[in-house]
């Protein structure tokens, strides 16, 4: 009996030595380069060659940086995590045929994306996946090239989400940027200093029609959206609402519409614009189905090819 126990206390003393290990392994700081090996422990002196490859090496809310150019691959992220490509953009992620990151991370994780250029290279999926996690920063980034949508928000949560896009370009892919959820959970969305040009379908899509009950509550301001199929569009879903609130910011030639609020089944959806220029696109301001266009009257809609198109409502700016 008293081996059996001594017997057990060593197994038990072995495997909290294994677990104590396999944590100090992971440090809170790695690093990548263009000349790195994924054998190595990815310090700065012997450096990783991928993303997937330092990521499993990097502790949770830890930094995953870059050293010198090249293409990191793409990678899964599941856990609270920054990944940094350096002020020059010098670090990419090429993709052919799949998504560039997923972020599939646990309900009280943030992550971090900051200067990456991210190429579909005409063939990749979503460049920015994300599935789950509290926040999503994404950071002077440059997303393209995109079968889908560059950065893809297709959420599922009971609990709210926030996703902030700043200092980013989307562009030359299927979508801009597309948010969706199918939980119960509200998603915050701010673009700032952004541009969503070029996409063949719309540059910003608040997306009701993933079936799920939260609302889609994004806020657009001192950002570009150009040269896509529709600028803007607010899609209610059966519950719930979606809405874009468009700030000091410039909607022009899109080739479909400008703005468009499409309350095509019950839900809600609108569009409130404040010091905004709508001009040079197909048809400027579209509602369809009393799909709400409001504006605090101060925006310039003007010199649209096929319409300018009217807001449904005027409100009266405190």
């Amino acid at each position: 009996m008293l081996k059996r126990k001594l017997a057990l206390a060593i197994i038990s003393a072995a495997c909290l030595a294994f677990v104590a290990t396999s944590a100090s392994a992971q440090a809170s700081r790695t690093w990548v380069s263009g000349v790195g090996d994924d054998a190595n422990p990815c310090s700065r002196t012997a450096p990783c060659k991928t993303f997937a490859g330092a990521i499993s090496k990097t502790a949770v809310g830890g930094e995953i940086d870059v050293l010198d150019p090249g293409g990191f691959g793409a990678v899964t992220i599941t856990k609270a995590i920054t990944i940094d490509g350096g002020g020059g953009q010098v670090a990419s992620t090429l993709v052919s045929g799949t998504n560039g990151i997923v972020v599939a991370a646990g309900p009280s994780d943030i992550v971090t994306l900051r200067n990456l250029r991210i190429n579909g290279l005409g063939t990749g999926v979503n460049g920015i996946q994300f599935q789950s996690g509290v926040a999503l920063h994404v950071e002077n980034c440059t997303i393209f090239g995109f079968t889908q949508n560059a950065i893809n928000i297709a959420l599922g949560s009971a609990s709210s989400t926030q996703v902030d896009i700043v200092d980013t370009v989307v562009t030359n892919s299927g979508g801009g940027i597309s948010a969706k959820t199918t939980g119960a959970g509200n998603v915050f969305v701010a673009v700032q200093r952004s541009s969503m040009k070029q996409n063949s379908s719309f540059g910003f899509k608040a997306d009701g029609t993933g079936g799920g009950s939260g609302t889609i509550y994004t806020n657009v301001s001192d950002s570009l959206a150009a040269g896509n199929g529709t600028g803007l569009w607010a899609a209610s879903g059966a519950v719930g609402t979606v809405a874009i609130i468009l700030t000091r910011s410039s909607v022009v030639n899109n080739t479909t519409n400008g703005l468009l609020s499409d309350q095509s089944v019950s839900g809600s959806a609108f569009i409130l614009a404040s010091n905004s220029e709508i001009t040079q696109n197909g048809t400027g301001l579209k509602s369809l189905n009393l799909g709400g266009l409001y504006t605090y009257k101060n925006n310039a809609v003007d010199g649209n090819f096929v319409t300018n198109g009217a807001f449904t409502n005027q409100l009266t700016p405190e």
